[in-house]
């Protein structure tokens, strides 16, 4: 088991918007205790941030293809390393 701390920046793609996918994001995010965020993209993709222990991060990322009922995700591109992310996961406006 791996605890450090780790932070993770990724766009998700796919029917993503429209369907629930922040909410359940957050939802997700906040039953693992994991801080950062999630947006919309005016193309259509989802982006987020995800801070916390790696195995529980690493666990998110998984969940991250199942989304709500109606999402299909495609793909999920790694972005660059941010900076960690504090304090409660949070849903911002679109980016």
């Amino acid at each position: 088991m791996t605890t450090d701390p780790l932070t993770v920046h990724v766009l998700i793609e796919g029917r993503v918007q429209g369907v629930g996918y922040r909410a359940w994001c957050a939802e997700e995010a906040e039953a693992r205790d994991l801080s950062g965020w999630v947006r919309n993209l005016e193309s259509g993709a989802v982006e987020a941030v995800f801070t916390g222990p790696s195995d529980t991060v690493v666990d998110m990322l998984d969940a991250l293809w199942m989304g709500p009922s109606l999402a299909r995700v495609n793909l999920i591109k790694d972005l660059d390393a941010t900076e960690p992310a504090r304090g409660p996961f949070e849903v911002r406006d679109i980016g």
